[in-house]
């Protein structure tokens, strides 16, 4: 990193790229280093036509004023390290890439967890739907066989029909059990064989044993019920077996369903495990990803962009990350690059006019000597002339002729002219520089002192004046008075010799000014001279029509400028002339409607004098 050094500039000889003194970068130059090559970008030609112009008066062995030094020397560049292999994607590809990898993961997961939650679900309506239904109904086909059994054997052996009430229930469950196994069992399965088998046996007994029981008349016992008691029994006792067979399967179905059930859940629980792991890994995976090809690279731009920001102008900005996040770490760079340039610049632009300020301030004072000379020594002289002349003129009367007397009036016309040249061009010259002191002004105070200074002029010309109440304003007191008997006198100097002087000053407010106009109704300004009349010592009239240097109205324009306003002549105004000039309205001034004077208009006797 190039060395600064104390004094008047920066100095940037054993800088790498730096501009040369006083050369400014072209706009549009690239001041991007060499990033291939590792070596800087050359620096900028000098271009004259860039640099400042010194002052015409400033002599060459001026000193230059003392400047703030520089915080950068010239655009230098580091070429970030090329040995590791940058990536061409941008953010937004690579986080389109992560979303898509992301939001696949999720979505096999989404499908193995499905899958297993479907198992789960189909095992678990298994057994809650088809298995323990099926149990329970071949419990309820037992129940029902058994209690025709009982009424059967019961009605055989007393011959009673409530006996028979048993065995007619036993019937209809029997009907209602077979039914749902039939719904339940699924056709040619194992239990459904065992199913055929029951009810092969049974049917067996109803045909050998119930049935013809149940048709026996009742009142007697039956005898076919003793004679059948053995083969019954044995019948009975296969359908026992077969129902015991039927059960036995159904309970070893059940428990095997229910042994899946709780593997599968198991498989589940695992499967969500894994989910949820992979879920936070792919958090974490994303998070890391984000920090490491995103908010890294952002923080270290943004490390590097402060420090340029606190002045470290010779600070290279690097990129790395993805592309796009390197091209705006190239174009910060860039940014950067050009700014250390337009900074020296800058400084020794700043250095040059510190000289021309030190030249203006002696320039300054070599005019404030020049004023008190021509104050002073200057017009003793013109005083003497005057003075002598005269004393000829009175010593020597009786021998001097009319033409000698013409010829001694003349040089003391001049005489007195050239003094009073002198006065308006020092008092012209004043303006800005002496009485300066700002503060509020009462534009209707100053009016009426202005008034009370012209009452003879105004007496004698039988002028009218009238005014709208006028505000104050911030400037000098003084200034602003000579302003106001600047443009009254005027108006009464240049009267109309047929009709008696008509001076009306009016205010009105447009947003942060105050418009205020001097019209009269007195011989007027062409507008071929609206410009001309504001030049210093440009005068329209002769001497002898009316009197004056023309130096009034340029006057008028200078205090008024420097007070931050303007002045110019209305053109639409007739007969007469109308100034119009502005001045800033106070910062504390209430607001007003634009357009609206400061207030009504009263009396017009408000600023009438008689």
């Amino acid at each position: 990193m190039a060395s600064h050094v104390d004094g008047p500039g920066p100095d940037i000889s054993a800088t790498p790229g730096a501009a040369p003194p006083g050369a400014r970068p072209p706009a549009g130059h690239d001041t991007a280093p060499a990033r291939s090559t590792g070596t800087p970008a050359p620096a900028p030609a000098p271009t004259p036509a860039t640099q400042p112009a010194p002052s015409s008066t400033a002599p060459s062995n001026t000193a230059p004023a003392a400047s703030a030094p520089a915080t950068a020397t010239a655009p230098s560049s580091t070429p970030p390290s090329s040995g590791s292999r940058r990536s061409r994607r941008t953010t937004q590809q690579l986080l389109t890439r992560g979303v898509c990898a992301a939001l696949a993961v999720l979505a096999v997961l989404s499908v193995v967890g499905m899958v297993f939650f479907a198992r789960a679900t189909s095992v678990s309506d298994d057994l809650l739907d088809r298995t323990t239904p099926a149990l329970v109904n071949s419990a309820n086909l037992e129940s029902a066989l058994i209690n025709q059994e009982t009424g059967i054997r019961g009605y055989g052996l007393s011959g009673q029909r409530d006996f028979l009430q048993p065995y007619t229930e036993g019937a209809t469950q029997e009907r209602q059990a077979v039914a749902q196994l039939h719904r339940l069992l699924p056709a040619g399965s194992p239990a459904s064989r065992d199913l055929t088998a029951v009810l092969k046996v049974a049917d067996h007994w109803q045909d050998r044993i119930a049935r013809p029981i149940a048709a026996e008349p009742a009142g007697a016992p039956a005898p076919l019920a003793t004679q059948r008691a053995d083969e019954g029994r044995k019948d009975f006792d296969a359908v026992r077996a077969a129902l015991t067979v039927q059960q036995t399967r159904l309970r070893a179905q059940q428990v095997s369903t229910r042994a899946e059930l709780n593997h599968i859940d198991t498989e589940r629980d695992v499967v969500f495990v894994v989910i949820a792991g992979v879920v936070l890994l792919l958090a974490v995976l994303i998070f890391v990803g984000l920090r490491r090809v995103v908010t890294g690279p952002l923080d270290r731009l943004s490390q590097d962009v402060r420090r340029v920001s606190r002045g470290d102008f010779n600070h290279p900005v690097e990129g790395a990350g993805p592309a796009d996040l390197r091209r705006l770490a190239s174009d910060v760079n860039t940014m950067r690059e050009r700014l250390a340039a337009e900074l020296v610049f800058t400084n020794r632009a700043r250095d040059q006019l510190d000289e021309q300020a030190a030249d203006l301030r002696r320039s300054n004072a070599e005019l404030e000597q020049f004023a008190y000379v021509a104050s002073h020594d200057l017009q003793e002289p013109l005083r003497k002339v005057a003075s002598f002349c005269q004393l000829l003129e009175r010593r020597y009367a009786a021998q001097l002729d009319d033409r000698a007397r013409t010829y001694i009036g003349f040089a003391v016309d001049g005489a007195n002219r050239m003094q009073g040249l002198i006065n308006d061009l020092l008092e012209f010259s004043r303006v800005g520089r002496l009485h300066a002191e700002h503060g509020p002004v009462d534009l209707e105070e100053v009016l009426t002192r202005v008034e009370d200074s012209l009452s003879i002029a105004i007496d004698e010309s039988g002028a009218d004046v009238r005014h709208d109440p006028l505000p104050t304003v911030t400037g000098d007191r003084t200034q602003l008075s000579m302003l106001m008997q600047n443009l009254l006198s005027n108006a009464i100097k240049f009267r109309s010799p047929d009709r008696p002087p008509r001076l009306d000053v009016t205010v009105v407010r447009r947003g942060p000014v105050w418009e205020i106009a001097v019209a009269d109704n007195g011989i007027g300004i062409e507008q071929a001279y609206a410009e001309k009349v504001f030049v210093i010592f440009q005068r329209l009239h002769t001497r002898e029509t009316y009197p004056g240097n023309g130096i009034g109205l340029a006057l008028c324009k200078k205090i008024v400028e420097y007070h931050g306003g303007t002045i110019t002549l209305d053109p639409d105004h007739g007969p007469g002339a109308r100034l119009v000039l502005t001045l800033p309205v106070m910062d504390d001034a209430p607001p007003a409607a634009d357009d609206e004077p400061l207030a009504p208009a009263g009396a017009e006797a408000a600023g009438e004098r008689a």
